[in-house]
């Protein structure tokens, strides 16, 4: 499983998923690509942000089956703990993680 952390996004949930879509998604597709499963980790956000990135991570993950695509929001070891745990669950994909 590819880790992909994701920085430099503003506070605005808007120009925060614009700014993902505009620097950010090609990375990620990418990687796919290359047949990659992909862990997406994020900045802890408050609730606004939520649809945004549940969005993100659904869509990715159906365009990709079967690979797998999850999103994980937080830092340090939960982010760390979340990671060993997906790599070990199979059929988990499409997840929006809050840690």
């Amino acid at each position: 499983m590819k880790r992909i952390a994701v920085e430099g996004l503003p506070e605005e949930p808007l120009a925060a998923a614009g700014v993902f879509h505009q620097h950010w998604l090609g990375h990620v597709e990418d990687v796919l690509g290359r047949g990659d499963d992909v862990m997406l980790v994020l900045p802890a956000a408050d609730h606004t942000h939520r649809e945004w990135r549940l969005a993100i991570v659904t869509g990715l993950a159906r365009k990709h089956t079967p690979l797998r695509v999850n999103l994980v929001s937080g830092e340090g070891p939960a982010v760390d703990a979340t990671e060993a745990y997906l790599a070990e669950a199979p059929g988990i994909t499409g997840q929006y993680l809050e840690t």
